[in-house]
């Protein structure tokens, strides 16, 4: 299993979302930790620079999996995400 990083962006997105939402989203992070290939369909590579994207209903988690550390540097609505 991976070890999970959340920026402090990420940090402040997941604890001003309702409790329900935030823990569905760190359910689906660490179950791509996990397994990559269990969240095969959810997760695209960024176009234009690094990192990947994961989906989780209407939220995108932006990450950067680098080995054993996987970095989540940005969770946002589907509309603003990719700024």
């Amino acid at each position: 299993m991976k070890r999970i990083t959340y920026t402090k962006a990420a940090t402040k997105a997941l604890l001003a979302m309702p409790r329900n939402t935030a823990e569905r989203i760190r359910e689906k992070i660490g179950a791509y930790a996990a397994d990559p290939v269990s969240q095969a369909n959810n997760v695209k590579a960024l176009k234009g620079r690094e990192g990947i994207r994961l989906r989780v209903g209407d939220w995108r988690v932006i990450m950067n999996d680098e080995g054993t550390v996987l970095a989540v540097l940005r969770i946002a609505p589907r509309g603003g995400a990719y700024d």
